[in-house]
């Protein structure tokens, strides 16, 4: 047996992105990649990882978890050579975050961590960075919707916020007659993004995830759409609007049979 003590996962991991990141005997793909090009493969790996776990796939989310963690040590990596930072920085700023926003855990204070209690240590951390505004640090990158439930909820926070529901839904109801009165392309984007906008704080009141709720009304519309292509068969395109409503029925009609209630 040898002798020569064994390689860390991590360490081993971290020699490989030196390696291929080599810009002499490094590989032409990896060492031509910037901080830009990568980004879209990390929000890549991102939902590859939130598909495994959706998916209840153990063996698949290991395999998508280390592909999510290539990411971070790529633009480490990245970092480190122009000098700025490298992965142990990048683990100790990340513990450093977790001990400072769980002092009731790591520190002297009691209580347990709400969400309202999560929420003002994130805001005194980002005041502390030197945040002007209720909404900075809301990352650009963030799906549509969900982006702009947290705005909404940035804002709320400060006050800026319907009492009720009836205020967002009348926003709806506005914003709607504004897009069918929209001339142009510009005013039809402009009017429908306010509409969608209303939409995600009207469900908000509810206490609904607009992006967990369009996630799950397009994973239904996509089941019960395969089972009309199956009803049917090779002449659905073909079908008349009206055949096509018909399979449509009968679709929703057996996820009634099967649940035992109602199917929307």
């Amino acid at each position: 047996m040898s002798d020569e003590p064994s390689i860390r996962p991590i360490d081993r991991l971290l020699s490989i992105m030196a390696r291929l990141r080599d810009p002499v005997n490094g590989c032409d793909w990896d060492t031509a990649q910037t901080f830009e090009t990568i980004a879209p493969y990390t929000i890549e790996e991102a939902y590859e990882v939130a598909d495994a776990i959706e998916r209840s796939d153990l063996n698949d989310l290991r395999d998508e978890l280390g592909d999510l963690l290539l990411q971070v040590v790529f633009h480490a990596r990245m970092a480190e050579e122009y000098g700025q930072f490298d992965f142990d920085d990048v683990a100790n700023s990340i513990s450093d975050k977790m001990e400072q926003r769980h002092p009731h855990i790591f520190g002297d204070q009691t209580g347990s961590m709400g969400e309202t209690r999560w929420e003002n240590l994130k805001a005194k951390e980002r005041e502390e960075k030197g945040a002007l505004s209720a909404l900075d640090g809301v990352a650009l990158a963030l799906p549509a919707l969900m982006r702009a439930q947290k705005l909404q909820k940035r804002a709320a926070r400060t006050g800026f916020d319907w009492p009720d529901p009836s205020g967002s839904e009348s926003k709806i109801n506005e914003e709607t007659e504004e897009l069918k009165q929209a001339s142009s392309e510009a005013e039809r984007i402009d009017e429908a993004g306010d509409l969608l906008f209303a939409a995600v704080n009207f469900v908000r009141a509810h206490g609904v995830s607009a992006e967990d709720a369009l996630k799950a009304a397009n994973a239904k519309f996509e089941r019960r759409f395969r089972a009309m292509e199956a009803l049917g068969g090779a002449e659905f395109p073909d079908l008349s609007l009206d055949q096509q409503e018909e399979l449509w029925v009968r679709v929703k009609a057996s996820e009634r049979g099967q649940n035992g209630s109602d199917a929307s």
